[in-house]
């Protein structure tokens, strides 16, 4: 009998500027290691270019951008997650916003559904500069708005998380289990979940051992292999 190799799952950090994605990535790749699983980090390869050429992208360099971010993402094969600072997806949005090109949306779109949850960081921290990759509060709106444009396009689950410090990373981590536990018990809603369901209340009700890292991670380790 011939078994299909598993891959990753596949966690998406996506938001404006300065709304805590990197700082969200690393905390919920930590505090799934603290579980004794394996998380690998996949950071934004556009703050990478950036450094590197000392100025921000040209409208005809933004493909490839979008390209690298999504081939270093689908290259991790050997973890039990896979959590993206930034995808595709944030590329063509901007590319939308500050060139009116759209080009990219089919490539992003169609790299998005082989997330298996999309985390978009609210817009309740506050503006603080970064370098040249930043251009202001004012932007942060236009883009929360492109990105859940595009997000109920993809067609994937996704979810805002709000909070702050650790508030945010429990929020997320909520969000994770809830997923999981959707894909064991019963099939997803045709919807995204609301941050009803995805409160830490409806976590305990669904799980008794919530407090077992072993039990999390039987659940995270089974979520959605393919």
């Amino acid at each position: 009998m011939t078994t299909t190799p598993s891959r990753p799952q596949r966690i998406a950090v996506l938001g404006a500027e300065s709304t805590g994605k990197t700082a969200l990535t690393v905390a919920l790749a930590d505090a799934l290691r603290a579980r004794g699983l394996e998380a690998v980090v996949v950071p934004e390869y556009l703050r990478e270019w950036c450094d590197r050429a000392g100025r921000t992208p040209e409208p005809q360099e933004q493909r490839d951008i979008a390209r690298e971010q999504a081939r270093r993402v689908l290259a991790v094969r050997d973890a039990d997650f896979v959590i993206a600072d930034t995808t595709p997806l944030m590329t063509a949005v901007y590319s939308e916003r500050l060139f009116g090109d759209r080009s990219l949306h089919p490539f992003a779109l169609a790299h998005q559904r082989q997330y298996d949850l999309t985390l978009l960081t609210g817009l309740d921290l506050p503006w603080v500069p970064d370098g040249i990759q930043r251009d202001g509060p004012h932007v942060r709106e236009p883009v929360d708005t492109l990105l859940r444009t595009a997000l109920h396009q993809s067609g994937q689950p996704w979810q805002v998380i709000y909070g702050h410090g650790v508030a945010r990373l429990q929020r997320a981590l909520d969000a994770l289990f809830f997923r999981a536990l959707q894909t064991h018990s019963t099939p997803a809603p045709d919807r995204n979940p609301s941050e009803a369901t995805l409160a830490h209340g409806r976590w305990m009700a669904l799980c008794p051992h919530c407090d077992d890292a072993a039990a999390e991670r039987r659940l995270f380790r089974g979520m959605g292999r393919y």
